[in-house]
């Protein structure tokens, strides 16, 4: 007995250790940010809120259902072949003259934008967890680039903090490469902990505005969470964003469920040359948080998008169904309301407002 209770004891402590030390858990936020939050409408208790979004279900039947789910046994939950890759030309339009973004699998991105190169969700590890040895690995295995090959990179956005879009060895890998990090309120904290310098953080509230060398950054608002450890749930914000350029008007929803918010951002932004719009991980039973297919669409056109490049999908298991539903029900969607859909392979860039897209049904070899 006495042996059990030691145990027990050590590994509590392990745990409280870990929660407080693990680096890749995040930062802490302060008492002077706490109390600025406290002043916002969308904050109370001590947690972020969404504008309308009921919480999501954790209901025993809920959670028992999502269970016996994961149980079972799902061959397509993953690609059963290599995925394409195309090596990353890493340059573009220098004069800015033409925008363009490479995807890099699920919301990873690389906008090129009036000269500017700008990171989005760069999450470049091999699993979306504090623990990358366990958790669904990339489907990819690897990157169409080296993050040490990378130049130097203009600025990295960020849309909150889950594992899955903010990841600390990328952090660490990229800080000295980038000369400003732009990300919603408290998401800073993360970033000084890993050592990323105080002054090239700016933090930002839904509806805020910034001009980053002649680029217009709008924190616009998103229907989700946020959190990285037992403790810290919503207490960071989540956002999408608006990035205007010269050369092209884009919308990157970060996550999101469906809401009344993109119509409103549409109203004030657009229309869009580009929307960059989340379409997988979703399921019926969080529908508040993630969008289905088909209302990612529909959110395109909420917002004025002319060209949806579907995102969210092609690099992790994160729920149950198959790795290939994203864009199956996406592109059939995107007929029925005549949407113009981009579907590049990982690492091949779509130029915005090219006349010819990469359209080819690349999934399918991955079956």
């Amino acid at each position: 007995m006495l042996t059990a209770i030691i145990v027990l004891a050590v590994l509590l402590l392990a745990v409280m250790l870990v929660l407080k030390f693990y680096p890749a858990l995040g930062g802490v936020l302060t008492k002077e940010q706490l109390a600025a939050f406290s002043r916002l409408p969308h904050y109370k208790d001590g947690k972020f809120k969404n504008l309308s979004a009921p919480a999501m279900d954790n209901s025993a039947s809920n959670l028992f259902s999502m269970l016996r789910d994961y149980m079972k046994t799902n061959p397509n939950r993953k690609p059963q072949a290599k995925l394409p890759l195309q090596q990353l030309q890493f340059g573009g339009d220098d004069k800015g003259e033409q925008a363009r973004v490479t995807w890099f699998g699920h919301s990873a991105m690389l906008l090129e934008l009036d000269g500017k190169h700008i990171l989005l969700d760069p999450m470049f590890g091999q699993a979306p967890s504090p623990f990358p040895f366990f958790g669904n690995k990339r489907y990819s295995g690897k990157l169409p680039f080296e993050i040490a090959e990378l130049p130097q990179i203009d600025a990295v956005v960020l849309s909150h903090d889950h594992y899955d879009h903010l990841d600390y060895d990328s952090i660490l890998k990229l800080k000295n490469k980038v000369r400003r990090f732009i990300v919603p309120l408290g998401v800073g904290s993360h970033l000084e902990r890993w050592g990323v310098e105080k002054s090239i953080i700016t933090e930002h509230d839904w509806w805020e505005e910034l001009e980053f060398e002649g680029i217009r950054l709008t924190a616009a608002p998103a229907q989700h969470f946020s959190g990285r450890n037992l403790n810290n749930r919503d207490s960071t914000l989540w956002c999408s964003w608006v990035i205007t350029g010269r050369a092209a008007n884009i919308y990157f929803s970060g996550d999101s469920g469906y809401g009344a918010h993109f119509k409103e951002i549409g109203e004030k932004y657009g229309p869009f040359d580009l929307t960059l719009m989340e379409c997988g991980q979703y399921d019926p039973r969080w529908a508040s948080i993630h969008m289905m297919p088909e209302e990612t669409v529909q959110a395109h056109v909420d917002v004025k998008g002319k060209t949806l490049l579907p995102i969210h999908w092609g690099a992790f298991t994160l729920s149950f169904h198959d790795w290939n539903d994203p864009v199956e029900r996406v592109t059939q969607a995107a007929k029925q309301l005549n949407v113009q859909v981009a579907t590049p392979i990982i690492g091949e860039p779509v130029a915005v407002g090219a006349g010819r897209l990469p359209s080819s049904i690349w999934w399918k070899t991955a079956q």
